[in-house]
């Protein structure tokens, strides 16, 4: 069972237990607007902490503690170039995830009629 499966038929039963707690972790980490900021900007490029900071504006110790949590919510992964922690989102899902949240709130604001 996949997002991208459009099939009626998969709306006709719930998913596992564990997937459903999986993606709601995934949505609170997403329903703050920093976390989203941040998601949104490391879904293009990778930045390291202090570089992340700048962009958003806020403390580096607040940056890592977001990064913290979209990490554990599987959102963000991270590697080590020399001295520097890079941190991107977590594959073409994430991107997609964060886009679809984006357009449907562009709709909303806009009163753009949806298409089925």
């Amino acid at each position: 069972m996949y997002a991208h499966d459009e099939s009626v038929g998969q709306w006709s039963q719930l998913p596992p237990d564990d997937q459903v707690e999986a993606a709601s972790t995934a949505l609170r980490m997403l329903a703050d607007p920093t976390r989203m900021r941040m998601l949104w900007l490391i879904s293009g490029e990778e930045y390291d902490v202090a570089s992340l900071a700048a962009a958003v504006a806020i403390a580096r110790p607040a940056v890592s503690q977001h990064l913290a949590k979209l990490k554990l919510a599987g959102l963000v992964t991270q590697r080590r170039d020399g001295r520097r922690i890079l941190y991107r989102a977590r594959g073409g899902h994430v991107r997609r995830l964060l886009a679809e949240v984006m357009n449907a709130a562009d709709h909303h604001l806009h009163g753009i009629p949806d298409h089925d």
